[in-house]
C-alpha cells in the first residue's frame, strides 16, 4: 500500500510563501503523474496542479501564476511552491496521482492558513 505524507503547511499572511513537499512510500512518485489537492472548509476537494511523469504541468485558473509544482524523481518527491497567497487558498492540502490515471490513498494532508 502506498503511503503519501504531505508536510510544509503552516500559518503565513496575504502576499506569503510556502512549499509543500509530498513523499511516498517506494520509489512509485517518481513514474507517476502526480497532483496536488486541496479542501477548503466546507468545500469538496479539488485539484489545484498536475505534473506528468515528463515534468508537463497544469495548473487550475485560481493558482494559475502564483503555484509552482515541480518534481525530484532522484527523491522520489513532488514540490508545490506557493507565493502570493490568498486568504481563500485556505485549506488542507494533499498529494496523490494525477486522478485521471487512478488515486492511491489518501494522505493526512498538510493545513495551509492565509490570514492576518
Amino acid at each position: 500500500q502506498v503511503q503519501l505524507v504531505e508536510s510544509g503547511g503552516g500559518l503565513v499572511q496575504p502576499g506569503g510563501s510556502l512549499r509543500l513537499s509530498c513523499a511516498a512510500s517506494g520509489s512509485i512518485i517518481s513514474f507517476s503523474p502526480m497532483g496536488w489537492y486541496r479542501q477548503a472548509p466546507g468545500k469538496a476537494r479539488e485539484l489545484v496542479s498536475s505534473i506528468s511523469s515528463g515534468g508537463n504541468t497544469n495548473y487550475a485558473d485560481s493558482v494559475k501564476g502564483r503555484f509552482t509544482i515541480s518534481r525530484d524523481n532522484a527523491k522520489n518527491t513532488v514540490y508545490l511552491q506557493m507565493n502570493s497567497l490568498k486568504p481563500d487558498d485556505t485549506a488542507v492540502y494533499y498529494c496523490n496521482l494525477d486522478s485521471r490515471f487512478g488515486l492511491w490513498t489518501w494522505g493526512q494532508g498538510t493545513q495551509v492558513t492565509v490570514s492576518s
